[in-house]
């Protein structure tokens, strides 16, 4: 199978779903902290699909979808535009529990991907 990065029309769709499984709180929070969904690079992860799609931004955190994981991230920015490398994690967290970790409560990471060794 060939992974392609998803489109603005399906992210916006997801978003939209998963919002409606996040409580009234969350939502208002979503609201008070959304962005236009954009594209932001983070080498070498996002290369391939030219970068991530970020939804929302809070102080110094950035709320994005991993679509090679199928999930989405929060991560701490230093320069807008730029998801730090060690930024990337490959948490597959619905909307919800993200949200969660962008408000600063905190929640697992399931790590930075590691190279499979060869036999």
């Amino acid at each position: 199978m060939v992974w392609t990065p998803i489109t603005l029309v399906e992210l916006r769709l997801l978003v939209m779903e998963e919002l409606a499984e996040c409580s009234d709180e969350q939502r208002t929070f979503f609201d008070s902290v959304r962005v236009p969904p954009t594209k932001w690079s983070q080498s070498p992860w996002g290369d391939e699909g030219n970068g991530f799609w970020v939804v929302a931004l809070h102080q110094k955190n950035v709320l994005w979808y991993n679509d090679i994981e199928g999930g989405f991230n929060v991560s701490e920015f230093r320069a807008h535009g730029t998801i730090p490398d060690a930024g990337y994690w490959c948490n597959q967290d619905p909307l919800k529990w993200a949200l969660q970790r962008l408000q600063g409560e905190p929640g697992p990471s399931v790590g930075q991907p590691e190279p499979l060794s060869t036999p």
